[in-house]
């Protein structure tokens, strides 16, 4: 039984996309951490309390994954 053309080339397409987005999230992550590794940055992020607003999100999240899960 003969392939299509045209399914073979939107398969190769579509895993070429997906590595694409996978290597540009994992450079976004990397990025995030080079930034967030930085003294200064580390300084004026506890100033601002950034762990007490994710402190404060996560029993919303818990709740919205339980009203998911229903």
């Amino acid at each position: 039984m003969p392939m299509d053309l045209d399914t073979t080339t939107n398969g190769i397409g579509s895993d070429k996309d997906t590595l694409y987005m996978l290597g540009g999230v994992a450079l976004i992550v990397f990025g995030a951490g080079l930034i967030l590794s930085n003294p200064f940055v580390r300084r004026q992020l506890s100033q601002l309390g950034v762990g007490n607003l994710a402190g404060a999100a996560i029993p919303d999240i818990e709740r919205y994954l339980k009203l998911r899960a229903m």
